[in-house]
């Protein structure tokens, strides 16, 4: 308790760290997914080889990707950009997929309603596609969210790694207050940060609340 009395700050200040390392390649992920799923539902020959190049991408290591990215687009080895840009390929890779079946999600008689009552293209995927999709959305985004607020603390290994920072140091001293100050807020964070995500889903899809189940007919 001595050691976390004596560095809040140090605690606090990589805790705001690994929050926006987190969320920012989350909310990229999304803004850059949502389109390109978009792009994949009206030319279908496009989704398969979307969504297997996503897979491929996926699949590269972490620390690999943050030790190479400096090479290729140029940022300095202790830029955050790299921590930033590297989450924001794994956010799209993840989420690539499941807007393109949210998207697929909404029903033929649906999408040719809203055209016989006049719907243009972009007011129909605003205020209808988007929001069938948003459940099958969701699910990805929570899982990009909680994947990320965990590899941000590879970072550490290259010196941005947010709380992953309190793993290096308590490697280095020997020292297991550091790792579990560390351990425990990032459990908290992905916790945190799930709920706040349902919640948040409730609240775009409020006719999923009011749906009541039907009961079965006692004769």
């Amino acid at each position: 308790m001595t050691w976390i009395g004596d560095n809040t700050g140090l605690i606090w200040t990589q805790l705001g760290q690994h929050i926006y390392l987190s969320l920012i390649p989350m909310v990229l992920g999304l803004v850059i997914s949502v389109p390109l799923g978009y792009v994949a539902t009206r030319f279908s020959w496009l989704a398969n080889p979307l969504v297997a190049l996503g897979g491929v991408l996926y699949s590269l290591p972490s620390i690999a990707l943050f030790i190479v990215l400096p090479a290729i687009i140029g940022t300095k080895v202790l830029s955050q950009a790299n921590i930033i840009i590297a989450l924001t390929i794994y956010a799209v890779s993840l989420l690539i997929r499941n807007v393109i079946d949210g998207l697929r999600s909404v029903p033929e008689d649906v999408l040719q309603a809203a055209v016989s009552v006049g719907y243009g293209t972009l007011r129909r995927v605003v205020t209808i596609d988007l929001p069938i999709a948003v459940p099958v959305i969701f699910t990805g985004l929570r899982v990009v969210t909680v994947a990320n607020i965990s590899m941000v603390s590879v970072g550490a290994i290259i010196g941005v790694g947010g709380l992953g920072q309190l793993f290096t140091l308590g490697f280095q001293q020997d020292f297991l207050t550091p790792i579990v100050v560390g351990v425990v807020l990032s459990l908290a964070l992905a916790l945190i940060a799930d709920i706040s995500l349902v919640g948040l889903q409730r609240l775009l899809t409020p006719w999923a609340r009011a749906v009541v189940p039907v009961k079965e007919v006692v004769r």
